[in-house]
């Protein structure tokens, strides 16, 4: 029966690897609407508590989330798994884009996915109400999601978020007194063994990085380096990248490096798969040819992602023993509440970069237009509020409209 069970999670994971568009937001939209909705694998509130640990951590958040919930559901073996099946998509789609940069049509890409992109926000928008459906009981946690939505919206820094969720968290704590005492209090036991090994990592990879003059082993450090002291997800990402590959090393042009962060934006899965073709690039000076570009690109997607799922494993076996406490039960009360206002805030975000697109309407004089984003964003919040038609079918209809009207 488990065995079933982990299955047809790895299936569901395989199905969101392929569909979750929109950047960590948009995905934990859609694994609200799978995962807990649907499957009933754990809480919406169990969910945003892993989400909002993992954004106290360096790294990719959604793959942290979805790998931290498998290890939770199967083990390490699962979580592995997972992890595996969430990347691999989109780091195989961006080490082709990187091997064939030459022959990447990336206008005719932005054409097939300009609907998916209003349709995110309105899954985004649809997260937003189901997120406070669940979790806002109180009118302190109404006023820390206002608050928390307002702050993120108008202060777009990589350290708000989580100083946001610190914050929340303990406002809240003062109200401790209101929770049960746990009689049976398990005790608290840190496993020191996945910090060690994220570390001892770290402290290799920059010393045989500095000291060698072998490629890989210098971009699985550099990669490292940034997946262990990035917060924020792959917008905060991008610009250390950037400064790093194109300023500094001249790994790649300016022109390679905005085409392919345009192309992984509009993606499904894990922003942080654009380490993979920034790595397949780094390696044409080697000779080595298409061999050398692939051994780049896995280099790249390893460094950038191993470090955050260490951290996870480490944080999450003693997470259940933490919130035995009424203290930490309290704080998570407005963790919670924040992290509903910032998917408020993110559903807004992602609105304002939409190009403005107007709908004529059909027997109406001139000048009688709808405007089509608003109204793709309403039909998704509706179709998602019915409950009847899978995320995937969605997503698959924006892509096919896309590309006829492209």
């Amino acid at each position: 029966m488990r065995r079933n069970r982990n299955f047809i999670f790895l299936k569901d994971v395989a199905g969101l690897a392929c569909t979750a568009f929109g950047g960590p937001q948009a995905h934990v939209a859609m694994m609200l609407r799978l995962l807990v909705a649907k499957r009933r694998y754990l809480t919406a509130a169990e969910l945003l508590e892993l989400q909002a640990l993992c954004a106290l951590l360096p790294g990719p958040t959604s793959t942290q989330t979805i790998t931290a919930i498998g290890l939770r559901l199967g083990g390490p073996n699962l979580a592995y798994l997972t992890l595996l099946i969430w990347c691999l998509p989109a780091v195989i789609i961006m080490t082709v884009a990187g091997l064939l940069l030459s022959h990447v049509d990336g206008g005719r890409t932005a054409q097939i996915v300009q609907f998916v992109q209003p349709v995110a926000v309105g899954f985004v928008a649809f997260s937003a109400y189901r997120i406070a459906e669940k979790v806002i009981h109180t009118k302190t946690s109404v006023a820390l999601m206002v608050a928390a939505a307002m702050v993120a919206y108008f202060f777009q820094l990589p350290w708000v978020l989580p100083v946001l969720l610190l914050a929340g968290g303990s406002v809240t704590t003062l109200r401790y007194r209101k929770h049960a005492i746990v009689q049976d209090k398990k005790p608290l036991q840190v496993e020191w063994a996945n910090f060690g090994l994220w570390l001892g990592i770290f402290l290799g990879a920059a010393l045989l990085g500095h000291y060698t003059e072998w490629l890989p082993m210098r971009l699985f450090e550099n990669f490292y380096r940034n997946g262990s002291l990035v917060f924020g997800g792959g917008q905060v990402l991008a610009p250390l990248l950037f400064a790093e590959f194109v300023e500094f090393k001249h790994y790649l042009t300016s022109a390679e490096f905005l085409s392919g962060l345009g192309m992984v934006q509009a993606l499904p899965g894990p922003n942080f798969a654009f380490a993979s073709y920034i790595g397949a690039l780094a390696m044409r000076p080697t000779g080595l040819g298409t061999t050398g570009q692939l051994v780049g690109a896995v280099v790249g997607a390893l460094g950038i992602f191993l470090p955050g799922i260490f951290l996870i494993f480490f944080a999450i076996r003693f997470w259940d023993g933490l919130r035995q406490y009424r203290v930490v039960k309290a704080s998570l009360e407005g963790v919670n509440a924040v992290s509903a206002g910032l998917v408020c805030a993110a559903a807004l975000l992602l609105y304002h970069p939409l190009a403005d697109r107007m709908l004529d309407m059909p027997g109406c004089p001139p000048g009688w237009r709808l405007p089509l984003n608003p109204l793709l964003v309403g039909i998704t919040f509706l179709v998602l509020l019915w409950e009847r038609i899978p995320s995937v079918a969605i997503i698959g209809a924006a892509l096919l409209a896309g590309w006829l009207v492209g």
